[in-house]
């Protein structure tokens, strides 16, 4: 059972990112061997915490990725837009490992905003393309989310 819905976690996600059924073949194929791999690689339960939390988790990020990819064309075909490039510190409460690198392969989703690693004090470093929009707080939501839904 859980191989099953690892397979159709996996298959999902090629079918997204393909958007649709376009090489499907190829798809079944992705999905089988990345199934083989995380169950090698992670051989504990995928649980979620909190699967409405999961969910929305899910529509925050796809949210913001059309966020981020609108805003970058918009700065990129406006060059008079206003950027305060600069970095972001947010403290995350996740300890250093797979939970936080999940949670920064998400934040990398906000619009304008690229983890660039930690500081001294462990706290993850944020490059964002303007400093007035409000990164920190849009993180900190995103992880909390994300530690509900069981990141």
């Amino acid at each position: 059972m859980e191989r099953a819905a690892r397979f159709a976690l996996f298959l999902g996600l090629w079918l997204i990112l393909a958007g649709g059924p376009a090489g499907l073949p190829f798809g079944l194929l992705a999905a089988a061997l990345a199934t083989w791999a995380s169950t090698r690689l992670m051989p504990g339960r995928m649980a979620l915490a909190d699967p409405l939390a999961a969910f929305r988790l899910a529509g925050r990020s796809g949210w913001q990725a059309l966020l981020a990819g609108t805003d970058i064309a918009r700065r990129a075909f406006d060059p008079r837009l206003p950027l305060q490039p600069g970095l972001v510190i947010h403290a995350s409460a996740l300890p250093e490992g797979p939970a936080r690198d999940g949670f920064t392969a998400l934040a990398s989703l906000a619009p304008g905003a690229l983890p660039a690693g930690t500081d001294a004090a462990g706290a993850l470093v944020v490059h964002a393309l303007d400093t007035r929009l409000p990164v920190a707080r849009d993180l900190a939501a995103t992880e909390a989310l994300y530690v509900r839904a069981g990141g």
